[in-house]
């Protein structure tokens, strides 16, 4: 088994603020026995995460699976308490979860397959764990404003000149900002 060392500074980061936002929710959500806490907490918890996310593409133009993992166990972290305190509604997020997943992850593998690649392996599995925080209703609207985003800014660069039909630009930071829309507009 190999052990997983974290070693860029945006990741350790975003490790220690979600695991700091992790702590306090549930203490809080302990605390009042409110369960909406949750959801802000998943909220806050896909925010930093796809942030980081966000900079390694711009950066890279890759998504480290470690990345993709700690957005997993993440989720994971989150559901699992909720199972333990509101068991009706945490199968239910936790359904949503999997549909988002599916819908997000499978989505993007169809492209991802039929453009023989236009689409890159990070950004399948950054957005099958975004779909896990999103749920079913929230991941394609994401992916609709994000790739709308994407097109329309890769049209205005070609328009300027700035890269050629064939050049690949960072899809994360216009998924970030779809998933951003689909956060904050209800």
């Amino acid at each position: 088994m190999k052990l997983v060392v974290i070693k860029s500074k945006e990741c350790k980061v975003a490790l220690c603020c979600t695991g700091c936002l992790i702590i306090m929710s549930l203490w809080f959500a302990v605390r009042t026995g409110e369960i909406l806490v949750f959801d802000l907490l998943k909220s806050a918890l896909l925010i930093i995460l796809s942030y980081t996310a966000m900079i390694f593409d711009i950066n890279t133009k890759r998504i480290p699976n470690t990345l993709i993992l700690i957005m997993i166990a993440g989720w994971l972290i989150l559901i699992i308490p909720m199972m333990f305190i509101d068991t009706e509604n945490g199968i239910n997020q936790m359904v949503d979860s999997l549909y988002g997943l599916l819908s997000g992850g499978g989505l993007f593998l169809l492209v991802y397959m039929i453009s023989n690649k236009g689409l890159g392996g990070g950004d399948v599995k950054f957005m099958a764990a975004a779909g896990l925080y999103l749920g079913f209703a929230g991941t394609i609207p994401a992916i609709l404003c994000g790739t709308v985003l994407a097109a329309l800014a890769g049209l205005v660069l070609i328009i300027l000149k700035k890269i050629r039909r064939k050049d690949t630009i960072p899809l994360v930071p216009f998924l970030f900002a779809g998933i951003m829309i689909t956060i904050i507009v209800p």
